[in-house]
C-alpha cells in the first residue's frame, strides 16, 4: 500500500535488538510511510499492521500515542477544498508572544484542517473545512472572539495541491 518513491524495508528489527531501537523503528515506519497513500479500507490500520507485521491493536495504540505526543495532529482524509464542504484560507496577525496560545486556540477546532506560521505581517495562517460558508464564518467569528485577535478571511478561488509529506530520515 506505499508508495514505491517511499517504500522501505516495513520489517521491524528483530526481537533480539534493543526495543528502543524496535519502538522508534515503529514510530518512524508509521510517521513516514503512512503520510501519503494511507489503505482506503474498511480496515486500514489491518493494513498497516500487516505491512509492518504486528497486530492492529499496535498500529492504534502507537498512533494514540504519537498524537498526544504532538507528532501528529489528525490522521484522515483531506478533500480538494470546496468539493465535498466548504474551504477557506485564513490568517492572523498574532503578537509572536502570543504564538503558542493562538495557535493552540487554532487547533482546537476540528474545522481547521492544518495550520502554519508564516514570517509575515499575517504570521499565523490555517486553512479551515465546514458543511457550509455559514459554519466557517461562524468558526472564525468564534476564534476571533476567544483570541481578541481579526482573521484575514480568504475564500479559496484556484487550488493548489501542494504535497504536506515529508520523506523522514530513520537514523539507528
Amino acid at each position: 500500500m506505499t508508495n514505491n518513491k517511499y517504500k522501505i524495508d516495513n520489517t521491524l528489527p528483530d526481537s533480539n535488538d534493543n526495543h528502543q531501537e524496535q519502538q522508534s523503528y515503529f514510530e518512524y515506519c508509521l510517521l513516514n510511510n503512512y503520510q501519503r497513500n494511507f489503505p482506503l479500507t474498511d480496515k486500514p490500520f489491518a493494513n498497516i499492521a500487516d505491512d509492518l507485521h504486528v497486530d492492529a491493536e499496535n498500529v492504534i495504540d502507537k498512533m494514540k500515542e504519537l498524537q498526544a505526543r504532538g507528532l501528529i495532529s489528525r490522521v484522515g482524509a483531506v478533500f480538494r477544498p470546496n468539493t465535498i464542504n466548504a474551504s477557506m484560507l485564513a490568517a492572523v496577525a498574532v503578537p509572536e508572544e502570543r504564538i503558542d496560545e493562538v495557535a493552540d486556540i487554532v487547533n482546537s477546532y476540528v474545522e481547521v484542517n492544518h495550520n502554519y506560521e508564516r514570517e509575515h505581517y499575517y504570521n499565523l495562517w490555517f486553512v479551515l473545512h465546514a458543511v457550509d460558508e455559514d459554519h466557517i464564518h461562524a468558526t472564525l467569528d468564534s476564534i476571533e472572539m476567544r483570541t481578541g485577535l481579526t482573521t484575514l478571511r480568504l475564500p479559496i478561488i484556484d487550488d493548489f495541491h501542494i504535497d504536506l509529506g515529508f520523506d523522514l530520515q530513520w537514523k539507528q
